[in-house]
């Protein structure tokens, strides 16, 4: 595990090269990729690799930790949105286009067993939770929604237009803006099942 000292200018700078370079690695080559071919990507020694992260495991683990991260600082600045429904949107959004820059969701496996991302994970749950309570309460999304369905169709667009050969980089949009209409109560039927227990 990574310590949490604030880290020097150049410290954090190589940490920032290292995960990008780690991720693109990744989505390229899988877990496959090496630790010399990241350093090399990232202009740094090995030696850099490994202060930063003991282990590739650690890397990984800091990679996922890193998106979660990311999406649940744009899901609390949307709590505070005018408008729930459209702060909604925006959060599923930003979460697909997440995805589609580098699919890396093969790593969430990584991080299954880390502390910090377990608890990263439950910060960024809670966070949706938060948002689909006020777009429901404000009459955005319909009555029977929960914040798990939403979890569960988070990363739904990518995983559609994954199985479309040579998919056009936008064809996530269609899918999540049926996916959003889907969520809406104009028109809206009953659910034939109870949702799952929230994650």
């Amino acid at each position: 595990m990574t310590s949490t000292r604030p880290l020097r200018a150049d410290a954090a700078r190589n940490r920032r090269l290292l995960l990008a370079a780690a991720a693109d690695e990744f989505a390229e080559r899988g877990l496959d990729a090496s630790v010399a071919d990241i350093a090399r990507r990232a202009g740094v020694g090995k030696g850099t690799v490994f202060r930063h992260f003991a282990t590739k495991d650690d890397l990984l683990a800091a990679i996922v930790l890193d998106r979660i991260d990311a999406l649940n600082a744009v899901g609390e600045q949307l709590l505070d949105a005018a408008d729930p429904g459209l702060a909604l949107l925006e959060f599923l959004t930003v979460a697909a286009d997440q995805q589609q820059q580098r699919d890396l969701s093969f790593l969430q496996e990584a991080g299954e067993l880390n502390a910090d991302v377990i608890r990263a994970r439950e910060r960024m749950f809670r966070t949706v939770h938060k948002l689909v309570d006020r777009a429901r309460q404000h009459g955005a999304v319909r009555g029977d929604v929960t914040g798990a369905d939403v979890i569960l169709l988070m990363c739904a667009p990518n995983y559609v237009t994954s199985y479309v050969p040579d998919a056009p980089p936008e064809l996530w949009r269609r899918y999540l803006s049926i996916i959003f209409d889907g969520l809406r109560p104009q028109g809206a039927h009953p659910l034939p099942h109870p949702p799952p227990a929230a994650p």
